[in-house]
């Protein structure tokens, strides 16, 4: 299914200039931007794959990965086919990368589901969900009134004003801060730094939105003491409590060197938690480093294995052994 997009201007000769990302790609007619799914008809920018969805699953929330939004639930993921940016080692290159079969999906229809599978909202996740901009807005205003929570696992390349309307309605969001190096973003990703940087620091100021942040660690590209430290100031300058999640890195795509070392892990974890109240290393299991502890008291309150969450030191929305507020939506 198709729409008229939103964010976008006219160019000379039925040319569209896409407005909704720092790509600002210039598309001519019967052509389509970077990510795909946004296509110059007749001189109107359309999003081509309207609710058109490639992955419809129910996942733990800690999947995304988001530890501390409803920890323990389960929400239904949903995603589109294509994505603004070009990383070499994307796990889900398939439907990120490349064109496969879609099933249409109307904002009501993805409620309905979400409801039946008493999910506790809705994910777009497993490739880019910016690219769904119109898409995520009608479902949004379906969910929200249900009591569905709307939630974006996402690489944060969009510009200001889409993301200062977006995120009237989103709830959570894991962002990719993939480097702090913006040659490594522009080499082998395709975008860059700054619009990244921007709307962690965005979303994070809003209101309304809980923000965690995903560093995939990358041998020889952002594993450095120095990449380490960089991460871990720049969260910490917005808020020390965002959590940030350092992720191993395994060869995909077209990126092979060889996975992340667990210690290289353990090194950017340390490095993290010397600023930062709320650090984990996923991807692998290293033990003690998916629990979550209180940053006052030392108390465990979420006990995590793989994917799953046991709330064992919280109580009313507090530590059970200080009684301090807790850093949780719950």
């Amino acid at each position: 299914m198709k729409v008229e997009a939103k964010y976008w201007e006219k160019t000379s000769d039925g040319g569209v200039r896409c407005t909704l990302c720092p790509h600002y790609c210039e598309i001519d007619v019967g052509k389509q931007g970077i990510c795909r799914i946004r296509g110059n008809e007749n001189g109107t920018l359309y999003s081509l794959g309207y609710g058109e969805t490639t992955s419809l699953a129910m996942d733990p929330i800690e999947k995304k990965p988001l530890f501390h939004f409803k920890p323990g639930s389960y929400i239904l993921s949903v995603s589109p086919n294509g994505c603004n940016l070009r990383c070499r080692w994307c796990q889900n290159w398939q439907i990120s990368q490349s064109s496969v079969p879609t099933k249409y999906i109307s904002s009501k229809k993805l409620v309905e589901i979400a409801k039946a599978e008493d999910s506790s909202g809705i994910a777009f996740t497993y490739t880019e969900p910016i690219i769904w901009f119109e898409y995520i807005l009608d479902v949004a205003k379906v969910a929200k009134p249900e009591g569905l929570a709307i939630v974006l696992v996402t690489n944060g390349y969009i510009n200001p004003e889409p993301l200062k309307e977006l995120l009237q309605y989103v709830d959570a969001m894991n962002i990719d801060l993939k480097t702090m190096n913006d040659d490594v973003y522009k080499k082998y990703i395709g975008g860059r730094l700054d619009p990244v940087l921007e709307t962690i620091e965005t979303a994070a100021k809003s209101k309304n939105c809980l923000v965690e942040v995903t560093n995939l660690v990358i041998p020889t590209l952002n594993d450095s003491a120095e990449d380490f430290q960089k991460v871990a100031d720049f969260i910490a300058s917005i808020d020390k409590k965002i959590p940030l999640h350092i992720s191993r890195y395994y060869p995909s795509y077209r990126l092979d060197i060889p996975s992340t070392p667990p210690e290289k892990l353990m090194e950017a974890y340390q490095i993290a938690k010397e600023k930062l109240d709320y650090v984990y290393v996923g991807n692998i299991r290293i033990k003690g480093t998916e629990d979550t502890h209180c940053p006052r008291c030392g108390n465990l309150l979420v006990k995590r294995e793989a994917f799953f969450s046991r709330i064992v030191g919280i109580k009313d929305g507090k530590c059970t052994k200080c009684g301090g507020e807790v850093d949780f939506v719950l």
